[in-house]
């Protein structure tokens, strides 16, 4: 009998240093309380062995924190046990990485355990600008940690950058997409900068906004990146992702979609059909959980119908390729076309929408007033 697809996540609360711009849950690397947490972790999906025997893992997705940070052995003991489970043959495996952590060795013992994707974190080639956002790593690191990837054997691998940070001009995105062409990665992503309150970053710009580019200087840059990705074979999928064909991130894509996926450990999410629940952010509540052979789940909520119909159409819309009329149907048992009549009318207007091949998706004017096009379809 054919198993039902999951994908797993598996949080890694470990950081050398805070970046400025952080509010994720992570925590300053502690050589006693990594080796403790994986033992935790092994111990957390030993509690959820029902669900993966009864399903076929289909991508595995390391994040952070800075998985690269801590000690290689532990992630080759995460991935051995889950391979006590079904995963499928062509399963997508990846791993967060810093350019300062990544050495040739952890690499290869990634390669090694079955991880078949890197993503590496390094925002910027601009050694200053990664200075003001408190990264611990330089440029020259980005290159070092390119080349340990590949010469272990990676060829799926992920830069992560971004844009609208503090001091950066447009000369320094076109420098910036001059290194990507030389580095000849199949995967970009490239975010702007979200000002979360109580972080470093939210504070100076509430003291220099001036300091920070500003939504016209964003978009011309963001524009850019777009064009000149596009021009080098990486075609853009979602709002900040670019990639080569067959190279885009199936984990992702798993969430863009509103697909199973289940989490594990500090402050990780889950979502099982219409159930999402979170798991405990401290680490004295997660472990005492577990102790009690409980899931350490802090918080549950069975979404209604119309939670996830708004969220299916705003992940939809960060797409590309949009909303498939006819995949939605199928899910919601609903006809999305009389549903939403008025609102594809009017966005259609408004030049913000297309629709074509029966699918709704953002015109170039629409995914810059994303969030407006959205709303117009919340319920």
């Amino acid at each position: 009998m054919k198993k039902n697809k999951i994908s797993i996540y598996i949080h890694i609360p470990f950081c050398e240093s805070r970046c400025y711009y952080c509010d994720f849950c992570s925590s300053l690397l502690n050589r006693e309380n990594e080796e403790k947490y994986f033992h935790y972790l092994e111990r957390e999906i030993k509690l959820r062995e029902n669900i993966l025997k009864e399903r076929t893992i289909d991508t595995i997705f390391i994040g952070g924190g800075t998985p690269s940070s801590v000690n290689e052995k532990f992630i080759a003991k995460i991935l051995n046990i889950l391979k006590n489970y079904d995963i499928s043959e062509n399963a997508e495996i990846t791993i967060e990485s810093n350019p300062n952590s990544l050495t040739r060795r952890k690499a290869e013992i990634f390669f090694s355990s079955g991880i078949n994707r890197i993503s590496i974190g390094a925002q910027s080639f601009n050694d200053e600008i990664l200075k003001k956002i408190g990264r611990i790593h330089k440029s020259d690191d980005i290159y070092k940690s390119v080349e340990n990837a590949r010469a272990a054997g990676f060829t799926n691998i992920n830069l992560d950058l971004m844009l609208a940070l503090p001091t950066q001009k447009f000369s320094d995105i076109l420098k910036s997409i001059d290194e990507v062409k030389k580095l000849n990665l199949p995967h970009i992503s490239y975010y702007s900068l979200i000002l979360e309150e109580g972080t470093i970053l939210y504070k100076a710009h509430k003291k220099t906004p001036l300091a920070f580019p500003n939504e016209l200087e964003d978009r011309k840059m963001y524009h850019y990146v777009v064009t000149e990705l596009e021009k080098i074979g990486l075609h853009q999928y979602e709002i900040s992702n670019f990639a080569k064909r067959g190279f885009e991130c199936r984990h992702n894509l798993i969430y863009w979609k509103l697909k199973d996926y289940i989490s594990f450990g500090l402050n990780a999410s889950s979502n099982i059909k219409s159930l999402r629940y979170r798991n405990f952010s401290d680490f004295k509540n997660y472990y005492n959980s577990i102790d009690k052979n409980n899931l350490p789940i802090e918080f549950s909520e069975e979404l209604s119908e119309t939670d996830r119909i708004n969220e299916y159409i705003m992940l939809g819309l960060r797409l590309n390729s949009g909303i498939n009329i006819n995949e939605f149907n199928e899910k919601f048992q609903k006809d999305f076309l009389k549903v939403y009549e008025s609102e594809i009318e009017k966005n259609i207007t408004l030049g913000l929408i297309n629709f074509s091949e029966n699918k709704i998706y953002l015109t170039e004017k629409g995914r810059d007033l994303s969030n407006q096009v959205e709303l117009d379809f919340f319920r």
